[in-house]
């Protein structure tokens, strides 16, 4: 569905629809206010209003266009206040994630140059506070937490930023305007930070075209309207929630409800009851494995009961995408709603059209096994770089398993990895289409490509040929137009025999073992590959039944066993597991093994267990 104004830049895009709903006392957003504890909504008028006091604040803080904004904080309105406010200034937008530590923030603070730092909490001001005076270019600090003790002169409260503003508005209310329509579709609208698996960050430059181009393709293949609510808590600092959940519910004219906090989710969604819902796969894994956890661990009665409702649920699915389903599969299927998926139903609040899964693989059984359940998951794919969605699954027909058909106003194509040769290409126009090419590494360009990295000009001409195109380090294929990822480039596992190996593919199909947890395959350079697995802490403790070490059980380590035993038996034989070893601290962007967007950083992992890696291959000659 089409934006409600029409739009090229983010400034223009916040004004138009600030006037388009003038008036209405029509909600933007809503939050849970913390002291009635009540979900409080904020009107276009109200959010306009807050907007154009904090854009006065930074105007009299001296931020000018192409000057720099940083923003540490979890979603809230705060967050999009921030924003439009610096969109309007001409500014750009530097965002960070509350999970990084204190030298991360200074790196990224230090290298954009930013001026303001806008921080949520008090362990976010703490940050602040501890790296300030090595940041040269940062003047002062804004904090949404409520003072409560003697801080430095250049910290200020949320509250006294919005006094400042509004003291200062009517004198600065038309060069604000001014600034907001000077802005062109080729100026820096935020920098967005990759977290890397390996090495320091790079700051993605993004253009207020690449977010534009990319919100208006969206819109045309994702329903998004304005009846729609949407529940937002993957941080808007990442490009996924920023483009899909914020500016293109926006320009739709939707509703944005900010979770109380990402551990809050399932608390939330009944509360809210959302018409779509955005989010990475680890929500529909946890949702998945954890019905299916209660069906093993119950009667055989109730695992009759789900197989024969899933069967019953996915032919209906088949059938109403393929013309419509008769009188006695609707029958079957309001039965299996009964029996097993209206409680699913309710846990995502009862009031779903569709979801939106993105930012790392969705396996193909939990997909289809929602789709069976009455919710559709749209899967798409694409990078901070694109900013972010280059292919998004049509609704009517999602295959999953793969990532969809391109993007209208993209081309992506399929270029050996080796020679070089373009194998296939596809643009958006081309939708639908049957080609099908052999595997290499995707590569994208459009108006949504990114125009390089910040003070990286080494680092762009690396993924930015001079042909335009951007290489996206991903290896994939399409399959009668629909685009398959099959991992990344850097992360392939070469064996001993000289065996090319992607791990990814292997590990996505243990995400839906109730056991395992998290998961990572090794065997660079080896004879043979093998795994770490931290198992599911509730599955550990019902196998060991009450025992002291759940995860050091027999029962626990037969399981896995028995588990590897099977994918095996089915696997190749370069692609065998046939070691592994329980890891008992999981994987965390805390303890430095994952990334802020939750990817393995499998060089720490291999690092931190590289004795227990080592054991696997004792007496191997």
């Amino acid at each position: 569905m089409p934006a409600v104004v029409p739009f090229e830049t983010t400034a223009q895009l916040f004004r138009n629809l600030a006037g388009h709903f003038d008036g209405h006392r029509r909600t933007a957003v809503s939050f849970m206010e913390r002291r009635t504890r009540e979900w409080t909504p904020i009107s276009w008028e109200e959010l306009n209003a807050q907007v154009e006091t904090v854009a006065a604040f930074l105007y009299d803080e001296g931020i000018r266009p192409g000057d720099r904004v940083a923003i540490l904080s979890e979603n809230r309105p705060e967050w999009a206040i921030t924003d439009m406010a610096t969109q309007l200034l001409g500014a750009v937008n530097v965002s960070l994630y509350t999970s990084l530590p204190s030298s991360q923030v200074a790196y990224i603070l230090k290298d954009s140059g930013a001026s303001i730092l806008v921080v949520s909490t008090g362990i976010q001001l703490k940050k602040a506070e501890e790296v300030f005076d090595e940041c040269t270019a940062l003047r002062s600090v804004v904090t949404m937490s409520e003072l409560r003790k003697d801080h430095p002169e250049y910290v200020r409260s949320w509250d006294q930023a919005l006094a400042s503003g509004e003291s200062r508005l009517d004198e600065t209310r038309s060069r604000i305007h001014e600034l907001a329509d000077a802005v062109k579709p080729d100026d820096l609208s935020a920098l967005i930070y990759t977290s890397g698996t390996t090495g320091f960050p790079k700051g993605v430059m993004l253009t207020h075209r690449n977010f534009c181009s990319n919100v208006e393709a969206a819109l045309k293949r994702v329903p998004f309207g304005p009846g729609d609510h949407h529940l937002s808590f993957l941080p808007l600092c990442h490009s996924f929630e920023r483009t899909a959940g914020y500016m293109c519910v926006l320009a739709c004219g939707a509703r944005i409800t900010y979770a109380q906090s990402v551990d809050t989710v399932a608390r939330d969604l009944p509360d809210v009851r959302p018409t779509v819902l955005i989010s990475v796969p680890r929500l529909f894994e946890k949702v998945y494995n954890t019905i299916l956890r209660s069906v093993e661990d119950g009667p055989v009665i109730r695992k009759r009961i789900f197989d024969w409702s899933v069967k019953a649920g996915a032919r209906h699915t088949r059938a109403e995408q393929n013309g419509g389903a008769g009188p006695i599969l609707r029958a079957k299927r309001k039965v299996a709603d009964r029996l097993v998926f209206d409680k699913l139903h309710r846990k995502l609040g009862g009031n779903l059209r569709f979801a939106v899964s993105g930012g790392a693989a969705l396996p193909k059984a939990v997909g289809e096994f929602f789709s069976a359940a009455g919710v559709t998951i749209i899967e798409g794919y694409g990078l901070t770089e694109t900013s972010p969605v280059l292919t998004v699954n049509p609704i009517e027909r999602p295959r999953y398993g793969m990532v969809g058909h391109v993007l209208p106003g993209v081309s992506i194509a399929i270029q050996d990895v080796q020679t070089g040769e373009i194998r296939g290409e596809l643009s958006g126009e081309d939708y639908p289409t049957g080609l099908s090419t052999v595997e290499g590494e995707i590569i994208a360009r459009g108006p949504n490509i990114m125009l390089g990295y910040w003070n990286n000009e080494s680092s762009t001409r690396e993924s930015i040929d001079e042909s335009g195109w951007y290489h996206t380090g991903d290896v994939g294929r399409f399959d009668e137009g629909y685009l398959v990822i099959t991992d990344r480039i850097k992360h392939m596992i070469v064996s001993k025999g000289g065996k090319n190996i992607y791990p990814g593919p292997i590990e996505e199909t243990f995400k839906t073992e109730t056991v395992i947890e998290q998961i990572m395959v090794v065997g660079e350079g080896r004879e043979f590959l093998t795994a770490l697995v931290v198992p599911s802490e509730e599955a550990a403790k019902s196998l060991a039944a009450g025992g002291d070490d759940p995860l050091g059980s027999e029962a626990l380590h037969e399981t896995l066993a028995r588990v590897f035993r099977t994918y095996s038996k089915g696997a190749a034989a370069h692609e065998k597991i046939r070691d592994f070893r329980i890891v008992r601290d999981p994987f965390t962007v805390d303890n430095g093994m994952m990334t802020p967007t939750m990817k393995l950083r499998r060089r720490a992992i291999e690092s931190m267990y590289a004795d227990v890696i080592e054991s696997m291959y004792a007496g191997v000659v």
